[in-house]
């Protein structure tokens, strides 16, 4: 017979886990003040309301298409049409650049933002090729700005975050494997045509892979890793000869944490949501399932965790109160120069991976 079910909601009191509830938006000594450079992705949005929400100021937004720009207005009505990028890399009054502008041209833009003396923030993926990560490398110790990566699936998302916290309590011992599948909707139609083209979004394992290799990175402790194994595949987009649907890799951190990710625009359309993004963390004391998006022909809401160690079945779920503190923590790195969001060489180095493992895949 099977261990004793139990289903828990944060806060609850359990062993080590220890959640630190604190405001999204904190008061800082001064105000930071941010524009946006380029709408090609929903990320724009998301990066531009989590930087209000925690007390950021919007200033100006700049795309090539106006109609991309009217839209982002009637959304966010105190933010003011730019004229040009140079408008706001001359503008000494912003601290940050925020931009998901088309994946191949946010390295070279971080490059004339980071020289004008202000942070980026990018939507992932940051780069598309590994020369791209070298100049940011470069030019971050040159100017001393930071280059922030919205890894969204870890640093946005309650139940990602709640397992963080249960790692770091030591309820699953030490981490052996951390294990991510992270199917996607393609909505075809709805794409842009640099969408398919991998010299512009930089292959499956580059886009969506970026996030799986940081979630591995955080959650094993890893400080540095060898790749395995890569391998990309298109198995229903015939037209578009070029495009990935489906990759898989596998890396060993210096640590001996095993980390494996699967991605894929292969989600079925009977499904609620765009994809049944799944996080399994394997330690010497428990296993943990993150169910980040849906509960599978359940109950169809986010942010499951399923835990089972020596005390039991765990069925456990956090406070949907529970507050989202990246940004806040970025605003605070952006005024005071530390690192409290994400080191800056764990943003690189979950890019580099990635795009290592795009460029070493075998292709079938």
């Amino acid at each position: 017979m099977g261990g004793k079910t139990q289903r828990e909601t944060l806060p609850i009191p359990i062993p080590g886990v220890f959640l630190v509830l604190m405001p999204t938006n904190q008061h800082h000594s001064q105000q930071l003040r941010f524009s946006v450079i380029g709408l090609e992705h929903i990320h724009g949005e998301i990066m531009t309301q989590g930087l209000l929400d925690a007390g950021a100021l919007l200033s100006h937004v700049f795309d090539d298409d106006p109609i991309k720009v009217a839209a982002f207005c009637r959304k966010f009505p105190r933010a003011e049409a730019a004229l040009s990028e140079q408008q706001l890399l001359d503008d000494n009054s912003l601290h940050l650049i925020v931009s998901a502008s088309i994946p191949n041209l946010r390295g070279p833009l971080s490059t004339r933002v980071l020289r004008s003396g202000k942070d980026f923030l990018s939507a992932k993926p940051p780069f598309t090729t590994l020369d791209q990560l070298d100049e940011a490398r470069r030019v971050t110790k040159d100017t001393g700005r930071k280059f922030f990566v919205f890894y969204s699936e870890r640093v946005h998302v309650r139940s990602a975050l709640m397992a963080g916290e249960m790692i770091n309590s030591g309820r699953l011992g030490k981490v052996v494997q951390v294990l991510c599948l992270a199917p996607h909707r393609l909505s075809r139609a709805a794409r842009p045509d640099w969408f398919f083209d991998p010299e512009q979004s930089g292959g499956i394992l580059c886009d969506i892979g970026s996030h799986q290799f940081e979630q591995i990175l955080s959650y094993g402790g890893i400080q540095s890793a060898t790749l395995n194994y890569a391998m990309t595949a298109n198995r229903s987009v015939p037209e578009h000869p070029g495009f990935e649907d489906f990759g898989e890799a596998s890396i060993t951190g210096n640590n001996g944490v095993s980390g494996y990710i699967r991605v894929d625009w292969l989600t079925p359309d009977g499904l609620g949501v765009w994809g049944d993004v799944r996080t399994v963390i394997l330690g010497t004391k428990g296993t943990l399932e993150i169910r980040k998006y849906t509960d599978v022909a359940r109950e169809g809401t986010p942010d499951h965790l399923y835990l089972v160690d020596q005390d039991g079945e765990h069925h456990l779920r956090p406070d949907p109160a529970m507050p989202l503190t990246y940004f806040s923590e970025l605003i605070n790195d952006c005024l005071h120069r530390t690192e409290t969001a994400m080191t800056q060489e764990h943003a690189f180095l979950a890019a580099e991976l990635a795009l290592q493992a795009q460029v070493e895949a075998r292709k079938r």
